[in-house]
């Protein structure tokens, strides 16, 4: 099933403008449906569909997304080491990333982490440094809510 654009049109990607136009990148166009204004027998425009601008919005940064899919694959293999178990036998818990991001120091993460692995057997230490070590830096990804 294809992706419509407002009013049900459907989607067009153009070619990227040239060069000088003061642009970068490729737009996007919305094809009217059937039976919209400047289209067809009566319209303005018999020649084809009339095409409008639509924009198009980037939620999250590619580079930030990769990091966070790294970061989480790096938990699960380093929880099923931990429990010592197959990942769909690993505990139900859940190591919120934007959670700690939120929390003003590593002691509060670290103190975190570790209540959320209490029954875990084997030492822990190390896994929440490496955890630590690798968030440092990194940007939350849930959005702000709106007021």
């Amino acid at each position: 099933m294809a992706d419509s654009g407002p009013a049900g049109g459907a989607a067009l990607a153009a070619p990227a403008p040239g060069p000088g136009s003061g642009s970068t990148g490729p737009r996007v166009y919305f094809q009217s449906p059937p039976g919209a204004a400047g289209e067809g027998p009566g319209g303005a425009d018999d020649d084809g569909p009339v095409r409008r601008q639509g924009k198009v919005t980037v939620k999250y940064d590619r580079k930030e997304l990769r990091k966070r899919l790294n970061l989480e694959e790096w938990i699960l293999e380093q929880l099923t080491r931990l429990y010592d178990c197959q990942e769909e036998e690993i505990p139900e818990l859940e190591i919120d990333v934007d959670e700690l991001l939120d929390m003003e120091s590593d002691d509060t993460r670290a103190a975190r982490v570790k209540e959320l692995l209490v029954d875990c057997y084997k030492p822990t230490e190390a896994f929440i440094s490496g955890l630590l070590d690798k968030i440092r830096g990194m940007q939350k990804l849930s959005t702000p809510q709106k007021k």
